[in-house]
């Protein structure tokens, strides 16, 4: 059993069962397949520290992760980047560029997610932690600990292309 939000619907809000979420799940077309689950997720690198969430939540919660999150239906991912971001940590950004897109289908314990990694540009906001994020902190780039889900690679692919 885990506790899964969808932002694409409304929020589940419950303990459901895989076999439940597969059967409830929003991403299946008019033929019954089931789709990804997209999202992002954002790096943010302000005097050479990077802008990480604790999880509040599990999957492996209490990790340090990028911000992200689901993408909502009708909104550009550009968008929903920042959005997540405002949501996680209090910080207003603007997309620089595309970083790359992460498709492994066992990234996720949850299910197939595929983020789409943007970096951003900070443009104001006050650091704070929110939504599903227990804490929210600049750390540096030299000292990065294990990251969740594969935001290591995430992470180590952008300081490849700096």
């Amino acid at each position: 059993m885990f506790t899964f939000e969808s932002t694409i619907g409304a929020k589940l809000g419950k303990d459901v069962s895989k076999d439940m979420l597969d059967s409830a799940n929003p991403c299946r077309n008019e033929r019954g397949y089931k789709n990804p689950i997209l999202t992002v997720d954002g790096i943010l690198v302000v005097e050479s520290k990077l802008l990480l969430v604790r999880r509040g939540r599990e999957p492996e919660k209490g990790k340090l992760a990028l911000p992200g999150g689901i993408v909502e239906y009708g909104e550009r991912t550009e968008d929903a980047v920042v959005r997540e971001l405002k949501e996680e940590t209090g910080v207003d950004t603007k997309p620089v560029r595309l970083l790359g897109v992460y498709s492994n289908p066992g990234r996720d314990p949850r299910g197939h997610f595929i983020t789409i990694a943007y970096v951003l540009d900070r443009i104001g906001g006050d650091l704070r932690a929110g939504d599903d994020a227990a804490d929210a902190v600049f750390i540096s780039i030299k000292q990065l600990p294990v990251l969740a889900f594969d935001h290591s690679k995430i992470v180590k692919d952008f300081l490849g292309q700096k």
